[in-house]
């Protein structure tokens, strides 16, 4: 007999599942078949800085852009449009860049150092 006691959410779980010795053994055997089931999970995988490098680059290299244009500039370097945005937020948050009111879309400007 195996029994689990918890909770789902807010809600309170108490099952007792009963297992003859041919359900015990399949699942002894289910469990050494699959050891990556039990491993512990990967390192979250670091953002590339080679892709954060060459988008500082781009905004360095133009002075100056608009966040459409840049955006879309981004989105052809990182190759989808969820990259591209990451990068995009990135930028506006880093020290390297000045973030201005341009009407409907705001302004990039690069005030780092080369």
């Amino acid at each position: 007999m195996l029994r689990i006691r918890g909770t789902v959410g807010d809600l309170p779980v108490d099952l007792t599942l009963e297992l003859d010795d041919g359900d015990w053994a399949r699942l002894g055997a289910q469990l050494q078949a699959t050891p990556a089931a039990v491993a512990p999970a990967a390192a979250p995988v670091k953002p590339d800085e080679n892709l954060w490098q060459s988008a500082q680059d781009l905004l360095r290299q133009a002075g100056q852009l608009s966040g459409l244009e840049l955006l879309d500039q981004l989105e052809g370097l990182a190759g989808d449009a969820s990259a591209g945005k990451r990068l995009l937020v990135r930028l506006r948050h880093s020290a390297k860049v000045k973030v201005a009111s341009g009407g409907d879309t705001p302004i990039y400007t690069w005030v780092g150092t080369v």
